[in-house]
């Protein structure tokens, strides 16, 4: 069942699994599926995607191929290259022992590091959009391999040229951190006020980890297999953006609601407090899943859940969002076999 390779732990059976501990043996795999004309899902971490509970009929590849090499380096900076089912924590906790700066406000983030890129992963005020140097990819159209730039590579918020798009295998990762003992500058608000200082300011580089696994541990975003909260996708809905005459709009009708400058002029509402807001505390809950009791933004399986009760939550939850304030709120994981 690839409930077995998720961290919601939900999903149906598959066709047939691949595991490929290299590069090579994840492009032969990917190359048999093409040719047969199979439809393939890549899996590494499982912690960004809802499988149905139908399953997934055609192949799936699981990645397991390891490995942080540094390729380039100056008095102050490197240049790293991750292979992609590396643990994407251990390689932060990694660049955090050897004073590499840039991904440290991304610790405890579950998954594997070649699925970062695909939806831009992001966290207490860092992307890894801000540090990717190029995303090593498999084509499958071309059946080349490719190393693309960050344009190349179209980031957006939690989004990119990889995300609703099987032409591409990501293979590894580079990341060009600062070499120093101090984190990046501290945007986020929340992480500033925890570690008594102000918004710019910067933080020892495991001072700010620390930090920042506490706060999501209270959120329960980092994995616990004892602690149900932690069975889920993370944030399920992204912060919606709007633009700023619909904000204008909805602060004269409702009053003021907390947001944050987007770019081109536009407004980034928290999903968290909409969803507060629209009447679903955390704890509500359907048949075997909840809104996790630690954070508004988590859907939860609580150990007797299927994906379809999940998704039901779900669009409870959006429907009243859309109901109480006309924002739409969209889903943050992949769906496989499956549809809000």
């Amino acid at each position: 069942m690839l409930a077995a390779y998720t961290t919601l732990r939900l999903g149906g059976p598959a066709g047939t699994v691949t595991t490929a501990v290299d590069t090579g043996e994840a492009i032969a795999a990917v190359r048999r599926a093409t040719a047969g004309g199979r439809p393939l899902l890549v899996l590494a971490g499982g912690s960004n995607v809802v499988i149905g509970d139908a399953g997934f009929a055609g192949e799936v590849l699981v990645l397991r191929n390891r490995g942080v090499e540094v390729i380039a380096e100056s008095a102050g900076e490197v240049v790293v290259r991750v292979a992609s089912g590396e643990p994407w924590d251990t390689f932060v906790a990694y660049a955090v022992t050897r004073g590499w700066s840039g991904v440290e406000c991304l610790s405890g983030i579950p998954g594997a590091a070649g699925s970062t890129p695909i939806q831009n992963v992001g966290a207490y005020g860092q992307e890894v959009a801000h540090t990717i140097a190029a995303v090593h990819a498999y084509d499958r159209i071309d059946d080349v391999q490719r190393e693309m730039t960050p344009a190349e590579c179209r980031f957006g918020y939690r989004s990119s040229v990889f995300k609703h798009n099987d032409r591409y295998l990501v293979t590894a990762v580079d990341f060009r951190l600062t070499r120093e003992d101090l984190s990046s500058p501290i945007r986020y608000a929340e992480l500033a006020r925890q570690l008594g200082v102000e918004a710019g300011d910067r933080v020892p580089l495991e001072l700010a980890r620390e930090t920042v696994l506490k706060l999501r541990a209270g959120k329960g975003m980092v994995l616990d297999p004892e602690d149900r909260d932690t069975w889920s996708v993370g944030s399920f809905f992204t912060n919606p953006v709007v633009s700023a005459a619909f904000f204008a709009e909805l602060t004269a009708a409702r009053g003021e609601l907390p947001h944050w400058p987007g770019a081109d002029g536009t407004v980034k509402i928290p999903a968290a407090w909409l969803i507060e807001h629209a009447g679903f505390p955390k704890g509500f809950a359907g048949a075997g899943v909840a809104i996790s009791g630690k954070h508004t933004l988590a859907l939860t399986n609580r150990g007797t859940g299927t994906t379809a009760a999940l998704l039901e939550l779900a669009r409870t939850i959006r429907d009243g969002v859309r109901d109480r304030f006309g924002v739409e709120l969209h889903p943050e994981p992949v769906l496989i076999n499956c549809a809000l």
